[in-house]
């Protein structure tokens, strides 16, 4: 979030402090869990905004595709001949059976072929062929081609809307989208990919990342890397009394990794190619995060980007997935270790989904109707806020 958009109280020495000035109340509980409210939340947010996928080097070359599920729509990405990247619902416009049962793959032949009644579309969505002995006479294949879904990639990210008439695409992150062209995203390609289904609604994820008032109970491996996270705080201006530390350098009051951590890994070391292009601040901090609502946050390192891609699969249901980018000559270096980055970030996400789940199931209380917001969770108010926008 832009400074200019921080919720900011003044001290009484007249300094700024970024928490919330009073306590605010969360989203309704039942917002978590009903179904009704679930379709809702589907139709206005996931069918209508630009949802972030997968990182473009995982559908490369010609005939490649994957199939994704959100709520209840099934997509599939093909990459065409001349380099197009194009998206369709995944559904036959014979009768309606699915395209594509696989999650990836490449296709064995020039066209999409439907394994119901084997109706046949070229990868553009065009209909190719049908399987009927004979096609009625006012029956035009031109009419037929597959439902086609808007998609862009941008900077390596692949994103795709679901809308009817899509909204434009400006830049495919909110917060941070002024810092992330010093990232090569683009130039990446992904080393490592995880899921993880999660008993939670999806909002339950997100609000966890955005306040680390839970890392010292939860993240203790984190809070010796991250030493300011042990504080409960993030930011060093999200602790009233933050003046009294202005000019100290300890990584629990400044920020940025403990005295000697290179990176996020098990070891906090590097062994992978550093960026080029980094500011001193970037490197000092040692994890920029880049934010596309409803369904991505970038994690960025001096060697390495990440990306956490959250999607609903039901009110209480959630799928992650979470690729790591690196340079392909990281990949190919004789002393690079791949286990000592991907472990280290598995275990905090693993922590961080088992407390999701654990909020999901306190929700379904009788008596509980709605949560309270503390200072420090000013990044929960402000997504609760868009997400309540995007309902209005």
């Amino acid at each position: 979030m832009p400074d200019d958009e921080k919720p900011i109280r003044k001290l009484a020495g007249g300094e700024d402090f970024d928490g919330l000035e009073r306590a605010e109340a969360s989203l309704p509980a039942s917002w978590y869990f009903d179904r009704e409210h679930y379709e809702k939340e589907l139709e206005r947010i996931f069918y209508r905004d630009w949802l972030y996928v997968c990182h473009a080097s995982a559908i490369a070359e010609a005939r490649c595709f994957r199939r994704f599920d959100i709520g209840r729509q099934s997509i599939v990405l093909v990459r065409d001949y001349d380099g197009t990247l194009r998206g369709f619902h995944n559904s036959c416009r014979h009768r309606g059976s699915a395209l594509c049962t696989e999650a990836e793959g490449r296709l064995k032949g020039k066209l999409i072929v439907c394994p119901y009644h084997q109706w046949s579309y070229g990868l553009d969505g065009r209909l190719v062929a049908t399987s009927s002995h004979a096609e009625a006479a006012d029956f035009d294949r031109a009419d037929f081609p597959l439902f086609e879904i808007a998609v862009r990639e941008w900077r390596g990210g692949v994103f795709v809307s679901l809308a009817d008439e899509p909204t434009d695409f400006k830049d495919g992150i909110v917060r941070g989208n002024d810092r992330i062209e010093n990232w090569p995203m683009a130039g990446l390609v992904v080393g490592h990919r995880w899921h993880k289904t999660m008993a939670c609604n999806w909002k339950i994820f997100w609000e966890n990342f955005n306040e680390c008032l839970h890392c010292p109970n939860l993240h203790p491996e984190l809070c010796d890397l991250v030493p300011i996270y042990g504080r409960r705080i993030s930011y060093f201006r999200d602790e009233p009394n933050w003046t009294l530390h202005r000019d100290d350098n300890d990584p629990k009051y400044r920020g940025g990794l403990r005295d000697g951590a290179e990176t996020w890994s098990l070891s906090g070391r590097s062994s992978g190619v550093r960026f080029d292009g980094l500011s001193n601040e970037e490197i000092a901090r040692g994890q920029s995060y880049f934010v596309s609502l409803p369904s991505v946050f970038i994690a960025a390192h001096v060697d390495y980007m990440r990306t956490v891609r959250i999607l609903p699969l039901g009110p209480e249901e959630t799928a992650l997935e979470v690729e790591w980018l690196f340079p392909p000559e990281s990949l190919d270096a004789d002393n690079f270790d791949l286990d000592d980055i991907t472990k280290f970030a598995k275990l905090v996400m693993l922590q961080d989904a088992e407390a999701s789940e654990l909020n999901q199931r306190g929700l379904l209380a009788l008596p509980f109707e709605q949560g309270v917001l503390m200072p420090e969770e000013h990044y929960v108010k402000a997504f609760q806020d868009w997400v309540r926008q995007r309902l209005d």
